[in-house]
């Protein structure tokens, strides 16, 4: 086994759970090796801090498997592993049948997401060592989970920049790519194949039931960025007595009123628009909702382009803000990692100063249980959640 040994003067990333070994740490590495092969990493003093598996071609040159320099990463351990993450799922989301049950260095498994949709797993693999070893993943998988079908959603640039193709298709089994699945008593119809990231955003469940308190059967309810529904589901489930759904995208709209239908809500408007439009234009009529929820895609997907993407965040909330009549609610998300917590919070905190509102926050979250993270790696750290009571400065 070859033998990764570190430069003296990095950061002790590692020993505080870091699950990446960067080029840039790496003083020499010794024996020989093939991509993908398991290697195990030394500090300088020629202590033993872990193993994993190498990518030479990847900037995270090492990614992490165990911190046990005996421990064999074979079908054993990938089976413990898928275990242990889906027993924290069934513990802290009891009787749940969908989720993300799989999500990888959170879960000790670095490149590897797992959707569970019913009966279907959903597989995303974006890492050299991980592909090495597929059909050790399958066995755990298989056993754990006994699926009816497997699906593929290797169809990410990310991929690429490991040296794998971009792929998608049935892995094991077969089963219709459109499922019908239900999260805090909704019914959703998820799009394995075709939909955004493997079909459903599941690391909004706790966020999506936190909007409950907010609503009355006299509430009116704006959802911008409504994508497939969610939040206006959930709003109406909880008695709304009006939801206006606002996105972009023709399909997004189609698909929120087949979900609006499944549940059968009516009381519902669907507009196919682009959400900064909508909310100017919707202020300069002086249109009021009780509560307004802003939950867009990640604006910023590097850290370049953060300055821009907070201008474009200030926007969409300046302008849902005084959509929001006196006392009402504001809940508005952050999904771009780069945009970090403090940065997000005064972004809105300027938004409520230009649009003349005081702010009391109710409540500040990020992703639920079934999205882990590892205390060491603020990669994990990427969504941001906020309820706000609104109250006007006059």
């Amino acid at each position: 086994m070859a033998k990764v040994v570190l430069n003296r003067k990095r950061r002790k990333r590692l020993e505080q759970g870091h699950p990446w070994v960067y080029q840039s740490e790496v003083a020499s590495i010794e024996g020989d090796y093939q991509p993908g092969d398991i290697v195990d990493v030394y500090n300088h003093q020629n202590f033993f801090l872990a193993k994993g598996f190498i990518n030479p071609n990847s900037q995270m040159i090492v990614r992490i498997l165990s911190y046990e320099k005996d421990e064999a990463i074979d079908q054993a351990f990938f089976y413990r592993k898928v275990k242990k993450a889906w027993s924290h799922r069934e513990r802290f989301v009891p009787n749940v049948r969908s989720c993300r049950a799989i999500y990888g260095e959170a879960d000790f498994l670095p490149g590897l997401i797992v959707d569970k949709y019913e009966d279907t797993l959903v597989v995303q693999n974006m890492a050299l060592g991980m592909e090495v070893r597929k059909e050790l993943i399958l066995e755990a998988l298989l056993e754990v989970f006994s699926p009816k079908a497997i699906y593929l959603r290797n169809d990410v640039y990310v991929r690429e920049l490991e040296g794998l193709e971009q792929e998608k298709g049935f892995w094991y089994g077969e089963g219709p790519t459109e499922i019908e699945i239900e999260e805090n008593g909704v019914k959703y119809i998820a799009d394995i194949e075709g939909g955004q990231k493997t079909g459903f955003f599941f690391d909004q469940r706790q966020n999506r039931a936190a909007i409950k308190p907010l609503i009355t059967s006299e509430s009116t309810v704006l959802d911008c960025f409504t994508h497939t529904g969610s939040f206006m589901l959930n709003a109406c489930k909880y008695g709304a007595k009006h939801v206006t759904a606002v996105d972009i995208s023709d399909h997004a709209i189609a698909t929120a009123k087949q979900n609006a239908s499944l549940n059968g809500f009516s009381n519902v408007d669907f507009v196919v628009a682009n959400a900064f439009d909508y909310l100017r234009d919707e202020v300069q009529k002086g249109t009021e909702f009780d509560v307004v929820i802003i939950d867009p895609p990640a604006f910023a997907k590097s850290r370049h382009a953060v300055k821009k993407a907070l201008r474009g965040y200030k926007d969409v909330n300046l302008n849902g803000l005084k959509l929001v009549r006196d006392g009402g609610y504001f809940v508005t998300a952050s999904c771009s990692f780069h945009v970090h917590g403090h940065m997000f919070e005064e972004m809105v905190q300027e938004a409520a100063f230009d649009a003349r509102k005081v702010l009391r926050q109710i409540h500040w979250s990020g992703a639920g249980y079934d999205h882990p993270k590892l205390l060491s790696a603020e990669e994990g750290d990427y969504l941001k959640f906020a309820i706000y009571e609104v109250n006007d400065r006059g």
